[in-house]
């Protein structure tokens, strides 16, 4: 099964200049836990989670009205391909501890697929979506200690 066949092909994003305040304003309308931040051009700079704005807004006591999101997102993002399987996106999120992946195609972004995404889907092995989750959140090693 391929990534285009279990991603959101529908992604709100925002701007690096676009407020954070704006932004949690986005993803409490949409009921989403991550936007991309894009540039112009559609190209994936960063990302920014629910947690980013907590942690790096509110916590250190940050007008959330005037700091940019660029300020809190996340730079180094992992992306996958609509046309990769869907067991090398689970990889991507398993090695990097990551649980959304943002769906990139001739360099802009097309979609983005999430740990979600692939417990809904009944074409998804459960048994490689309880292993990402597992390598996600560090079970085995917490397991082991």
């Amino acid at each position: 099964m391929k990534v285009k066949d279990c991603m959101c092909n529908q992604v709100t994003y925002v701007t690096p200049e676009s407020t954070v305040k704006d932004c949690a304003k986005l993803m409490c309308n949409k009921h989403i836990g991550c936007i991309p931040v894009c540039d112009n051009n559609n190209n994936v700079v960063g990302l920014v989670t629910d947690r980013d704005i907590i942690l790096r807004s509110i916590a250190c006591d940050k007008d959330t009205n005037q700091i940019p999101v660029s300020e809190v997102m996340t730079c180094n993002v992992y992306c996958c391909k609509p046309e990769d399987e869907i067991y090398e996106a689970e990889n991507i999120m398993s090695t990097n501890q990551v649980r959304r992946l943002p769906v990139i195609e001739n360099n802009k972004i097309v979609g983005i697929i999430t740990l979600g995404d692939l417990t809904k889907n009944q074409n998804v092995s459960t048994e490689g979506v309880c292993n990402t989750l597992e390598n996600i959140c560090n079970c085995n090693e917490k397991n082991a200690e």
